[in-house]
C-alpha cells in the first residue's frame, strides 16, 4: 500500500516536471493560444452584443479593432513612460557623471575598488549586447501580438458555433460549457478589479512622486498602472524604478529609501487591503497561489507568463470547481 503511494506520488511529480518541460518548449505555439483565448473571454460579450446589429463579419472585425486599441494603447503608455525616463538621463548624462565620479572617490576612500568591476560589466560590448537583445526583444514581442491576433480571429469565428455545438450535446459537455461561461466572467472581473487598482495605484504613484519633488511624476504614474496588471513583480518594478531614480536625481540614500518605503506602502495598501474587497469572494484565491502562478509562469514563459499566470489559475480553478471530482482541488486553493 505504502509502496503504490509512493510511486503515484512520484509519478505525479515526473508528470509535472515533463508538463512543465514541454509548456516552456511549445512557448512558441502555446504563449499566443493562451493569450488569444484570453483576449476572446474579454471581448467575446462585445462581439455577440454586436452582431444582430451589425451582422456576425462586421462585428468580428469592429471586436477586434477594439481589442488591438486598447493593446497599443497599452504599449504606448508604457513606451511613452520609460522613453521619457531614458530622455531625462541622456539629457541630465553630465550631472549623472560627476554623482558618478564622486560615488567612486567615495567607495576608494573606503578602501573598495569599485571602477575595474564596473568596467568590466558595463563596457561599450556590453552595451551594444544590451542594445541588440533590446532589439532582438521588440521583434519578438510583434511577432508574437501578429500570432496572437490570428489565434484570436480564428477563435472569434468559433466561438459561437462551439458553443452550441456543446450546449446541443448535453451531460459533460453543458457542464463543461459552463465552466467556460463562467470563467469568462470572473476573467472580465479579474481584469475590471485590475484596471481599477492599476489606475488608482498610478494616481497615488504620480501625486507622491509630484510631493516628494522626485521630477517624471507623471510618467512614475504612469509606469506604475501599466506594471501594476502583473501581480506581485510588476508591483515590485512600479516600486524599484523610481527608487532608482531618487538615487540619480537627489544623489541621496536617504532619499531613495524615503521613496522606496513610501511606494511600498501605497503598493502594500493596494494590493492587500483595496483590491481584495473589490474582488470579493468571487474571485477569492490563496495568496501563496497567486505568487505560485505568477512565478511559474515567469519561469515558463518570461514577462508574457507572469502576466497569463494568475488568468490561468482562475480558469483551472473555476473548471475544478465545477466537477465533484476535482471541486476538493478549488476548495482548497481558493482564499475564502
Amino acid at each position: 500500500m505504502i509502496a503504490d503511494s509512493t510511486l503515484r506520488t512520484l509519478a505525479g511529480i515526473c508528470t509535472a516536471i515533463l508538463l512543465a518541460a514541454a509548456l516552456s518548449l511549445a512557448q512558441s505555439v502555446l504563449a499566443p493560444v493562451a493569450f488569444a483565448l484570453f483576449l476572446i473571454a474579454l471581448a467575446w460579450p462585445l462581439q455577440r452584443g454586436l452582431e444582430p446589429m451589425l451582422g456576425g463579419a462586421v462585428a468580428m472585425v469592429v471586436t477586434l479593432l477594439v481589442t488591438v486599441a486598447v493593446v497599443a494603447l497599452m504599449v504606448y503608455l508604457a513606451a511613452w513612460g520609460f522613453g521619457r525616463v531614458g530622455r531625462w538621463v541622456i539629457a541630465n548624462a553630465p550631472m549623472l557623471q560627476e554623482l558618478y565620479l564622486r560615488k567612486l572617490e567615495w567607495a576608494a576612500a573606503q578602501g573598495v575598488e569599485v571602477a575595474p568591476i564596473l568596467a568590466e560589466h558595463f563596457s561599450m560590448r556590453s552595451l551594444v549586447r544590451l542594445a541588440q537583445e533590446v532589439l532582438g526583444q521588440f521583434q519578438g514581442l510583434l511577432t508574437f501580438v501578429a500570432v496572437t491576433l490570428v489565434f484570436m480571429i480564428l477563435g472569434l469565428l468559433e466561438t459561437g458555433g462551439t458553443a452550441r455545438r456543446l450546449a446541443a450535446m448535453g451531460g459533460t459537455a453543458q457542464a463543461v460549457l459552463g465552466a467556460l461561461t463562467e470563467t469568462g466572467s470572473k476573467l472580465r472581473t479579474y481584469m475590471a478589479v485590475r484596471t481599477v487598482m492599476s489606475v488608482l495605484t498610478g494616481l497615488a504613484v504620480s501625486a507622491f512622486a509630484y510631493a516628494m519633488g522626485l521630477e517624471l511624476a507623471a510618467e512614475w504614474g504612469v509606469i506604475a498602472f501599466v506594471l501594476n496588471y502583473i501581480p506581485f513583480i510588476g508591483s515590485f518594478l512600479a516600486t524599484l524604478f523610481p527608487t532608482i531614480f531618487a538615487i540619480l536625481q537627489f544623489g541621496s540614500w536617504q532619499a531613495a529609501i524615503t521613496v522606496f518605503a513610501c511606494l511600498q506602502v501605497i503598493q502594500f495598501m493596494s494590493g492587500s487591503y483595496i483590491e481584495p474587497r473589490l474582488a470579493g469572494a468571487r474571485l477569492a484565491i490563496s495568496a501563496f497561489m497567486v505568487l505560485v502562478a505568477v512565478f511559474v509562469g515567469a519561469f515558463l514563459w518570461g514577462v508574457p507568463g507572469a502576466f497569463i499566470g494568475v488568468p490561468a489559475l482562475i480558469a483551472a480553478l473555476t473548471i475544478c470547481e465545477r466537477f465533484e471530482g476535482s471541486r476538493w482541488v478549488a476548495t482548497l486553493l481558493s482564499g475564502k
